[in-house]
């Protein structure tokens, strides 16, 4: 009777089994009866990006972008992670998203832990004053002040492109106590809580991002020591394909591509548009919509193709300011402390990127080579007394220039210390280059300070020769011993007299 009675409910439950299974696959199938006659049948996936909301990714994730997309049979989803790197590149390295952005120095810090889960295939912008270093200018007038000024706060976002700008200040203009995060920093929970501190004097300076730069510098006694739209390669936000993308549907990419740089070309054709969709999107007034726009520069297909991946020559020459960018974040990095080697497998840049997107998009929409011009910053002639009127800026980080004695012949170590200090200039492509020569105190100073303007030109012919900076951008200026160092406590007269010949570089600008 047991046996009967397991058998009977062995059955029961079997037949509630299949009306259960029966009811599903009906309602599927009734659903794809009616999915099939809509417009989501034509529906070919979706591509998801993350993202955070820098200006800079705003035509990404454009009405525009997305209805071209729409029109291609995609949706675009692009999720929002409050700039939280290293989840954003977690979930692309498990494939929980399609695509992603970040700063060329985001993706080598956080990209290491995940052993680069994407490719970068495009660079989007570059900021051009969304990113600034700020201080009250009684307490720092100068970045020579902060260098002297060990006690001084300073507020900023940890981990965050304002972070790596302090890491780059540190390290180009050779503040050292800024390497060593103890008594200074401020951390802060985004730009505009560091811009809170700042403006209750707090901090004596703040890095910030726009709309809080514009904000800060409408205060009396605020100033501008360091901002991104005096720099060059050094903020850079790319586009990183995932390598399940890359690997299962590369022709996406070449799409997505496509459709981006017609929507970049839209809206600098249409700069009403942008401005109505920018405010539709972050409910900001015009104001502080210009002061976002105003702190980015966006990168269009020729500038990736020509400037930044070098898939097609200028003058004869493939630029790939891609490499150079990433090379000098790694530089920033280690000189800093944050590496202590390159993290990229086999020390090679060209492993995380590729520019064969760029260039079949390049290709496809036939852009012809002769609307590009390569941009060189043009510096007029000073006089003496102009050149004396300038802002000091900061003095570069470079190791003594040393000359063999009573000569002004540069040697092959002097060379390569130029050459460190040349690709550091590179960063600041507005800011003039002041060589200041000295020598020791001993001696006829007459004779010494002949001898300073000697090395001082020879180190100004070196880098025009070399490097093709324009005469005009240099100055060269012997002092002889009028301006000798000072003494560290301990150190032997030999070593001071050791330390006291030097050229100097100096970064200056016009006084405002």
């Amino acid at each position: 009777m047991k046996g009967h009675t397991k058998f009977a409910l062995g059955l029961l439950i079997l037949g509630v089994l299949g009306i259960i299974i029966g009811k599903i696959v009906q309602v599927q199938w009734q659903d794809s009866k009616i999915f099939s006659f809509t417009d989501a049948g034509a529906s070919k996936g979706k591509i998801t990006i993350g993202v955070d909301n820098w200006i800079g990714y705003f035509p990404l994730c454009s009405p525009v972008m997305k209805r071209r997309l729409y029109q291609q049979g995609y949706l675009l989803e692009c999720i929002e992670d409050q700039a939280d790197y290293a989840q954003r590149l977690e979930a692309l390295n498990k494939g929980k998203l399609d695509m992603a952005v970040a700063t060329v120095d985001s993706y080598l810090f956080n990209g290491a832990k995940t052993q680069y889960p994407g490719t970068i295939v495009a660079v989007l912008d570059e900021s051009k004053g969304g990113d600034a270093l700020l201080a009250w200018k009684d307490k720092l007038p100068t970045l020579d002040n902060l260098r002297q000024n060990k006690t001084a706060k300073i507020a900023f976002t940890p981990n965050s492109p304002s972070d790596h700008l302090l890491k780059a200040v540190a390290v180009h203009f050779d503040i050292k106590h800024l390497k060593q995060r103890q008594n200074w920093p401020v951390l802060t929970q985004g730009s505009e809580d560091a811009l809170q501190r700042l403006l209750a004097k707090e901090v004596d300076a703040a890095v910030l991002w726009q709309p809080d730069v514009s904000k800060a510098l409408s205060k009396e006694g605020i100033h501008l020591l360091l901002g991104t739209d005096q720099t060059r390669q050094l903020i850079v936000d790319v586009l990183i394909a995932g390598k399940k993308i890359m690997r299962d549907k590369p022709e996406i990419i070449t799409l997505l591509l496509t459709e981006y740089f017609h929507t970049l070309k839209f809206y600098r054709d249409n700069n009403d548009e942008l401005l109505d969709d920018v405010e539709a999107i972050t409910k900001l007034d015009d104001e502080s919509i210009e002061s976002l726009l105003k702190g980015v520069q966006w990168q269009g297909l020729t500038e990736n193709a020509h400037k930044w991946f070098g898939t097609v020559a200028v003058n004869g020459l493939p630029e790939q300011e891609l490499v150079e960018t990433i090379n000098s974040s790694i530089n920033i990095f280690i000189d800093y402390g944050s590496m202590i080697a390159s993290p990229l497998p086999d020390n090679d840049p060209y492993r995380i990127i590729s520019s064969h997107f760029v260039a079949e998009v390049y290709q496809q929409l036939a852009v012809p080579t002769d609307i590009v011009t390569v941009e060189k910053h043009k510096f007029k002639k000073l006089s003496d007394q102009q050149w004396q009127n300038l802002q000091q800026v900061g003095k570069l980080k470079i190791r003594p220039v040393i000359f063999a004695s009573g000569t002004d012949a540069l040697t092959l170590d002097d060379k390569m210390q130029l050459d460190v200090a040349e690709s550091t200039v590179k960063h600041y492509p507005d800011f003039r280059i002041l060589i200041r020569g000295h020598t020791s105190t001993r001696g006829d100073a007459v004779l010494n300070k002949t001898l300073s303007q000697d090395r001082a030109d020879a180190v100004a012919r070196y880098l025009m020769i070399t490097h093709d900076i324009p005469a005009q951008r240099i100055k060269a200026m012997g002092y002889g011993g009028e301006q000798p160092l000072s003494q560290l406590s301990g150190e032997s007269r030999r070593a001071y007299n050791y330390r006291l010949p030097r050229v100097e570089l100096i970064l200056v600008a016009d006084k405002f």
